[in-house]
Formats: structure tokens, C-alpha cells, sequence
């Protein structure tokens, strides 16, 4: 593979990052990588360095221009040194996934070093069954999330022979041109930039207006008018949405790329609209969790899009707009959840929602570059009186083959996507090697219990798949601990509301609807508890106690820990207390 040819100064969007970012807003992409064994350290580092050749940047600083008058400049590093950007580190006993989350915290909540090019990787040893891991970080500024993921393809190899270290090159860093750093040189950067967006903003204008002629367009903009009352409606903070600390919480799943693409056979949509149902039931429990109502209420999500061209695919650099939606909370038959988030986000790229907020990127573009960094860098200080959105959804296509580095194959990549002002919680989804590997990134004062929403994530995902495709969802469940198929278990049956405000009977532990709309008994041939009128959900055939006079949810088959410091629901016939930000210790995958 050739070596990059690349500007040196970066564009208004790339710089955007750099004047945004500060403590609680750290703004790196990342990736958590495990790997079916350890990784050999010093191997590692060598087949790093052979190959940084073909990644000029990753060997270069972001340099300011004078009082900002230009967009930053990459400049070679002249006292670049790999050992300052690939670490050692080790997690805790027992080395399951919680461990690694934890320490997989710790490092995405660090922002960067401007002092030396913006990426780091940490080789993790110490996990659990003699596995290995890496935690990836480049900033959002040296690439956007197609770009990282492109770089994957660059820095491992789809052969275990080819992963292997090779002859390294010589580095020679370049001397930075004086004219580089003059205000007269600054300011003609700013013209400069300031023109070019002027031109993008009339040809991203031209294409909007091209595809309004479009029958497809056109049919959008009708359908859009009877969307305009949810989109109209005041946007509102959700219990995730507070100012953020910058302490990271990280969590991740995975579920078989087979079964998204089962579900869309079955029932319809796309693969990202299966995954932004997914989030938003798992969002409707966290918020019903936290004791808030989710009645004729509307999520609204902001999805990232790359635009660039099949020739651009390598390039580095932010290339991207966004796509907002409105989704609902309110529907409870995952069918149905999926067919709102289908006609929706089918409206919204016909309706090139995404062209208009590009137009607003290059209009913000055409400032001249003090403006922007003045706007960026007071914007987090502003406390505006509704959010613009909620939360951001990310999708980035990975490999669909396996990659190895030094011989060892990664078995799976968890995704990480920056949060922070008032995104106390962002999901990002990228596939690899036939599954949907899932990251949730949380801010830990924010949302301290980011694995219960990753847990109803996977109750989500499992429930859609059941309700488009029965049978192949009751073979699948969550293993006991290793990344090996579980032994199957009876599948839990849903709890069923009750019939004239009375209980439904239960046959085995599993409730059972009542026929011809009478009462039948209760659990285990006792009353069960009622809660706000409605029976309490049965867990093994219990029942489950109500927390703020709701009945606590169950995840995986298992009650959820309550808030507060109350005391856990009954969990095998003994009481089961837990802090607020308890995690699974094993990686949650499906079982085959």
C-alpha cells in the first residue's frame, strides 16, 4: 500500500475538534480490540513502527496558527518516539469484562497530549482465558469514524503470516516552512478557506436543488408535513442529558450480524434502522427505570453520515454531515418500533436532511477561522434552554473478514464515540467479521449505570429478533462466562398484563394470558403482587418487587438492581443487594 498524500492544514471541520475539545468534552475516536491471545509487546511495537510510513499523519503535531487567524497546520514531529505512543498496561483480577471496561474508562476519559501527534494505543495483558486487547484512541481531528476504521485496514492485516513485523523506514521529519507560521500567511489561509467554503456552500446548494426535482424528494417533503408537529415540538432533556464531568464510563455488546440481517428479511428497514429501534427501546427502559414517563414523547437522534467517495475511503480527515430524527418512545411492540424508525429515517434522507445541515457546515465554514474558534470554544460555556438533540447514534462499517496483528486473530472491536456537554450517553455500532459489535460511551457522573442501559440494549435487540423471527431467537441466549456457546436454557416468557386489573395465571413460572377474559390464578398459586393496578412481573416464577411503585425490570432473565440503595429483588431465593453501577464481569455475546 502506498503512502498517504495528505494537506497540512487541516479544514474547518477537523479544526472544529481541536477548539471544542477541553476536560469534560474529550474528543478522540477509539476502539476497545480483544483478541484470542495475548499480544507480545515488544512484536507489537515493531509491527506498528514498519508501518507507519504508509500514515504520514500518525508522525505529525497540530500547530495553531497565530491568534488563530488560519486553521492549525500538521508539522512532522521532529522528536517523534513510537515508545511515547504504544503502552503497556494490565487489568485487573479476574480479567473479565467488567475489569476491561473499567480500565477502558479510565484511558477514554484522558484528553490528548497536543504536544506529540494524536493517537496512542494501549496493549492490555492480565484478561481473562489468556486472551489480549488493545485500547485504540486517535483524536477526532486526524480522523473521522470511516477514516479509523479504513486506518484498522492499514495498521493489522487480513492474514496472520502478513501481520507480522517488516523492514522499518527511516523516518526524516521534515522542517516546518517558516512562511508556515507568519500572520501574513495566517491571513491568507483565512481568505482562502473563507472562499472555498463560499464555493462548497453554492455547490452543496445546487445539489439541494437538484433534489428537489426528484419524485422521491418530492413524495418526502409531503410526508414530512405530517411529521412537522413531533419535529416542531420542543426538544426536552431526558434524565442522560446534564452537563458532563469528562469521567468516562464504557460498556460494550455484540449481536450476530445474521440475525440484523434475519430481522430485515423478516420485518423490513435497514440493518441502521434495526439498530436505532434497538437503542430507542432501550432508551424508553432506562428512562421508565429512572421513573420518568415516555407517553407521546420523542428521542431525538442525531446520525453521523460520510460523504465521501469511493476514491476518499482511505483519506483521512473528518468527511461527514449529519441526519437528525425524531423517534418514538411510546410503542411497545418492537414491530411496530421498527416500522415508525423505517418511515421516519426513510423520510428524512429523502427529504436530504443531511444536504441541509451540510449547507449549515459550509455557511459556518465561509466565517473566517477567529470566528470559528471563538464560536467553538465558548459554545460548551452556553446553557442553551432545550437540547438540539439527545444523544448521537453512530454506524461505521468495519471488515467483514477477520484482522490479525502478530499472528493473533481479533475477535472483536467495540467502538467508541466522544460525548460530553449535555450527551450524558452517545452509542456508536460497527460491524466486523459477522457481527454488530456495540460501544456505549457514558459520562460516569451522568449516567453511572451505563451497563443497565447495555443490558437492555441486548434484552432489545433479543425481543425484536423473537417477535420477526421466533424461532431462530429461541436458540439464541446470553452465555454463562466464556466466549463459548452456553448451554441452552429454557427461554423467559415476557410478563403478561393482567385481565379485568387481576393477575395472569402462570404455568410453570412463565405467565400465561387469560382466556376468554377471565382472571386466571396467580403465581405459583398465590396472589401476585399488584403495582399501580397491573400485576408485577414474574422472574423464574416470582415475583418481582416494585421500586418507586413501578415493578423492576429484568435483564437476561435476572431483576435489575434497584436505585438508590435499595435492597435487590429476590435472586434464587436470596436477597441480592448491589451498588447503583454494578456490571456483568463476562462478555455478553450471543450464544450459538
Amino acid at each position: 500500500m502506498k503512502a498517504q498524500n495528505l494537506n497540512r492544514r487541516l479544514s474547518g471541520v477537523d479544526s472544529a475538534f481541536l477548539y471544542l475539545e477541553r476536560k469534560e468534552i474529550p474528543l478522540h475516536i477509539a476502539a476497545v480490540c480483544i483478541f484470542e491471545s495475548a499480544l507480545p509487546f515488544a512484536e507489537f511495537v515493531r509491527s506498528i513502527d514498519s508501518k507507519l510510513h504508509l500514515v504520514p499523519r500518525y508522525r505529525q503535531l497540530a500547530v495553531d496558527s497565530p491568534f488563530h487567524l488560519g486553521y492549525p497546520t500538521w508539522e512532522d514531529d521532529p522528536k517523534f518516539d513510537i515508545r511515547r505512543h504504544i503502552f503497556k498496561a494490565r487489568v485487573e483480577a479476574p480479567g473479565g469484562q467488567a475489569e476491561m471496561e473499567a480500565l477502558a474508562s479510565r484511558v477514554l476519559s484522558q484528553v490528548m497530549d497536543r504536544g506529540k501527534p494524536l493517537w496512542d494505543i494501549h496493549v492490555v495483558e492480565g484478561l481473562r482465558d489468556g486472551q489480549g486487547a488493545i485500547i485504540v484512541r486517535i483524536h477526532h481531528a486526524l480522523a473521522d469514524g470511516v477514516a479509523g476504521a479504513a486506518l484498522f485496514k492499514i495498521m493489522f492485516d487480513a492474514t496472520p503470516g502478513g501481520s507480522h513485523p517488516g523492514p522499518k523506514q527511516h523516518f526524516h521529519p521534515t522542517p516546518a516552512p517558516e512562511s508556515n507560521h507568519s500572520v501574513v500567511d495566517a491571513i491568507t489561509s483565512a481568505v482562502h478557506s473563507s472562499l472555498q467554503s463560499v464555493i462548497a456552500m453554492e455547490s452543496v446548494l445546487l445539489d439541494f436543488a437538484r433534489t428537489l426535482m426528484d419524485d422521491r424528494t418530492k413524495d418526502a417533503m409531503q410526508k414530512l408535513v405530517a411529521l412537522l408537529p413531533e419535529l416542531g415540538a420542543s426538544s426536552e432533556r431526558f434524565v442522560f442529558n446534564k452537563p458532563c464531568t469528562g469521567a468516562r464510563k464504557f460498556c460494550w455488546t455484540e449481536f450476530p450480524f445474521a440475525d440484523a440481517q434475519a430481522v430485515r428479511e423478516a420485518a423490513g428497514g435497514t440493518v441502521n434502522d434495526i439498530v436505532l429501534t434497538v437503542v430507542t427501546r432501550a432508551i424508553s427502559r432506562y428512562i421508565q427505570l429512572h421513573g420518568e414517563p415516555v407517553a407521546g414523547r420523542f428521542l431525538r437522534v442525531v446520525c453521523p453520515v460520510s460523504v465521501r467517495r469511493d476514491e476518499q475511503q482511505q483519506s483521512l480527515g473528518n468527511q461527514i454531515t449529519f441526519m437528525p430524527v425524531a423517534l418514538p418512545l411510546d410503542i411497545e411492540d418492537p414491530i411496530r418500533m421498527l416500522q415508525a424508525v423505517a418511515e421516519r429515517t426513510e423520510i428524512m434522507k429523502n427529504a436530504r436532511a443531511a444536504h441541509l445541515v451540510a449547507l449549515l457546515s459550509t455557511w459556518l465554514g465561509a466565517a473566517p477561522p477567529p470566528l470559528q474558534a471563538l464560536f467553538w470554544g465558548t459554545l460548551p460555556l452556553v446553557n442553551l434552554p432545550m437540547p438540539l438533540f439527545n444523544m448521537i447514534c453512530t454506524n461505521v462499517p468495519g471488515s467483514p473478514t477477520a484482522l490479525y496483528a502478530v499472528g493473533r486473530k481479533m475477535i472483536a472491536s467495540y467502538p467508541h464515540v466522544p460525548t460530553g456537554y449535555e450527551l450524558g450517553v452517545n452509542f456508536a455500532v460497527q460491524s466486523y467479521d459477522g457481527k454488530l459489535c456495540c460501544g456505549f460511551t457514558a459520562d460516569a457522573d451522568v449516567v453511572p449505570d451505563a451497563e443497565r442501559l447495555r443490558d437492555m440494549t441486548y434484552e432489545a435487540f433479543r425481543d425484536l429478533l423473537h417477535a420477526a423471527v421466533p424461532r431462530k431467537a429461541s436458540g439464541r441466549r446470553r452465555p454463562s462466562g466464556k466466549r463459548k456457546p452456553a448451554k441452552s436454557r429454557p427461554a423467559e416468557a415476557a410478563p403478561v398484563p393482567a385481565v379485568g386489573g387481576k393477575p395472569a395465571p402462570a404455568v410453570g413460572g412463565k405467565p400465561v394470558p387469560a382466556v376468554g377474559g377471565k382472571p386466571a390464578p396467580a403465581v405459583g398459586g398465590k396472589p401476585a403482587p399488584a403495582v399501580g393496578g397491573k400485576p408485577a412481573p414474574a422472574v423464574g416464577g416470582r415475583p418481582v418487587p416494585a421500586v418507586g411503585g413501578k415493578p423492576a425490570p429484568a435483564v437476561g432473565g435476572r431483576p435489575v438492581p434497584t436505585v438508590g440503595g435499595e435492597p435487590a429483588p429476590v435472586v434464587g431465593g436470596a436477597p441480592a443487594p448491589a451498588p447503583a453501577d454494578e456490571s456483568l464481569a463476562e462478555f455478553v455475546v450471543f450464544a450459538g
